[in-house]
């Protein structure tokens, strides 16, 4: 990069730094100075994948050059993924009236302008005028199909979904919204023809499940629906759409249908499109698609959730929290988007109004397992080994009878008591974790671990930390219990070999260089363990670890102090802290 790029790279940098720090993108230093300044920041945003300071750079910059085809075509992407839709469908009007008539991203946000206001053959001319490759040919055709259906021919809806070939996955899509086409058309026999089809094939899809249930339901099986949910339940359990189903149906009450009328039929395509984005990791085109199906419609609290989602991925905390507070407050999943919120709070360092969120959920209902559990979470992460031990303790009330999903809460339950030094109760734990879910890895490890820890059952745990190894070989957390062990009974040759395995899949993790300076010590290569003890400080150590450290940098360790002595605790993976949202 030439240097006075790279000034300006910098400067843009520090601008887009400044931007989110002042808590609003219209106080950005350079915003409004300079096109260069503007335009380069909306990169360093766009590359950041920072939609938003993009959104606004870029906004500034074609305020100072409106003809440029480049800047309104970045500016309409960025507004786009926003969800500035006013703004977008401008840009996309330009686009489309200017060189790049068949710009089909522009061509589709028209055609999504025109279903909204219901304005079907309009919608037509401005998907067949888009430009085309596979996933454009397959949006276009959905959202034709549905348009037909706006303009009352069904007949001509269900020809166009056909009209669509691909493998088994296409033909899954095309059945699906097939059926859904029939159902909003009035024709059940064809609609369940379809819907079925698609279920069978996707049977383990949550969204797929809850339209054929919520079908069945409607034309009077609700028998057969109660079995779909209750079919997916045991594969996904407790899932809140799948368990707000389930109590409607046996106390009786109707479920409304999925797709409602034809916004909501092209909604659902851009959903499920988005969705796909989500999976494979596309994120802009994701976030665009989303945004798209919530112009639409704004109450499908599943397409809110995914986009929260990907804020999460990309580690912005604060915007994930503000689209997790988009799902309405009827929604079965707002109790799961106030436990994300809350988790993203703990993220932000806002400890107390995270503890405050959770507790709230608690409040409305104290047999919240999931709440619960997300709680005592936190004060595990926190170290707060009490309360998260009696947080864990009321999660394990609740559920009254446990099944295999039950095992985490006595796993990290186990974890806190043996943290406050209650090891019966914490391995009685441990046990019914493996009882419940035989063979889990991270219990194996733990269990395994502390057990040549007290030099007892020295066989078993072993075998144990073996079997932890060979399930989870990639695993340096696990590949150092084992290395820890075999240096535990004084096995250091043993304990070298396994614990360099352990650093070359965990290299930043300043327990594993710890573990091997040990070994190294021990076994006569001292210069070797030194390298790896400050390399251990130098990793930010817990406070606890890091005065042990800095005494075994200067004095090494005591020949005669037997191995079975030395300090050491299984590393502990990091807490799963998303909640299941769909």
């Amino acid at each position: 990069m030439r240097p006075l790029v790279a000034a300006a790279a910098l400067l843009a940098s520090c601008a887009v730094a400044q931007a989110r720090g002042s808590g609003g993108y219209s106080d950005a230093v350079d915003a409004g100075n300079t096109l260069s300044g503007n335009y380069l920041s909306a990169v360093v945003a766009g590359a950041a994948r920072d939609t938003s300071a993009a959104a606004f750079f870029y906004r500034e910059a074609l305020r100072d050059d409106p003809r440029s085809a480049d800047l309104t075509e970045r500016a309409f992407v960025s507004l786009l993924a926003e969800g500035s839709y006013p703004e977008a469908v401008k840009l996309a009007e330009r686009l489309a009236a200017g060189r790049d008539s068949r710009n089909g991203l522009a061509q589709l946000v028209l055609g999504v302008r025109d279903i909204k206001a219901k304005q079907y053959a309009k919608a037509r001319q401005r998907l067949a005028a888009g430009g085309r490759n596979r996933t454009a040919d397959l949006t276009a055709t959905l959202m034709t199909a549905w348009s037909w259906l706006g303009s009352n021919n069904l007949k001509k809806a269900i020809e166009t979904i056909d009209s669509v070939k691909g493998e088994e996955s296409i033909a899954v899509f095309r059945n699906y919204h097939a059926g859904l086409i029939a159902e909003v058309g009035g024709d059940k026999v064809e609609a369940e023809k379809r819907l079925k089809g698609a279920y069978e094939a996707e049977s383990r899809t949550l969204r797929m499940v809850d339209v054929y249930g919520r079908f069945l339901a409607r034309v009077g099986k609700r028998k057969e629906a109660l079995e779909v949910y209750k079919t997916f339940d045991k594969l996904l359990p407790r899932h809140p759409l799948v368990t707000a189903a389930i109590a409607t149906l046996e106390s009786g009450g109707n479920l409304e249908p999925a797709i409602a009328d034809v916004p909501g039929g092209v909604a659902e395509v851009l959903y499920g499109l988005g969705a796909a984005g989500n999976r494979t990791g596309d994120e802009l085109a994701a976030m665009i698609y989303l945004r798209l199906s919530l112009w639409l419609e704004e109450k499908n609290g599943l397409a809110v959730i995914t986009l929260a989602d990907i804020y999460d991925r990309m580690k912005q905390s604060e915007r994930a929290n503000d689209t997790y507070d988009m799902v309405l407050a009827t929604s079965p999943l707002r109790r799961s988007a106030d436990i994300q919120i809350a988790l993203n709070l703990e993220q932000l360092d806002r400890k107390d109004e995270a503890v405050k969120q959770l507790e709230a959920v608690v409040a409305k209902n104290p047999t919240d397992v999931e709440a619960l559990t997300a709680l005592g979470n936190v004060y595990r992460s926190r170290k707060e080994f009490e309360k998260s031990a009696e947080t864990y303790g009321k999660a394990i009330a609740a559920i009254g009878t446990p099944d295999q999903g039950h095992w985490t809460l006595f796993y990290f339950r186990g974890i806190s008591l043996e943290r406050i030094k209650q090891w019966p109760k914490a391995e009685a734990d441990m046990k019914k974790a493996l009882e419940l879910y035989p063979e889990q890895p991270l219990v194996l490890n733990y269990l395994g671990y502390s057990w040549v820890d007290q030099n007892v059952n020295l066989d078993e745990a072993f075998k144990m930390l073996k079997r932890a190894v060979e399930q989870r070989p990639t695993d340096g957390y696990i590949v150092d219990s084992l290395g820890w062990a075999h240096y535990r009974l004084a096995q250091y040759d043993e304990a070298v070999r396994i614990l360099e395995k352990a650093i070359d899949l965990k290299p930043s993790d300043p327990v594993i260089n710890d573990h091997l300076g040990d070994a190294y010590w021990r076994v006569g290569r001292k210069l070797e363990a030194k390298f790896q003890w400050n390399h251990a400080r130098d990793l930010k150590p817990e406070p606890e670890d890091l005065p042990k450290i800095l005494e075994k940098i200067e004095k090494g360790l005591p020949d005669d102090k037997p191995a079975a002595e030395a300090e050491g605790k299984p590393a502990e993976p990091k807490p799963e802290q998303k909640t299941n949202g769909g």
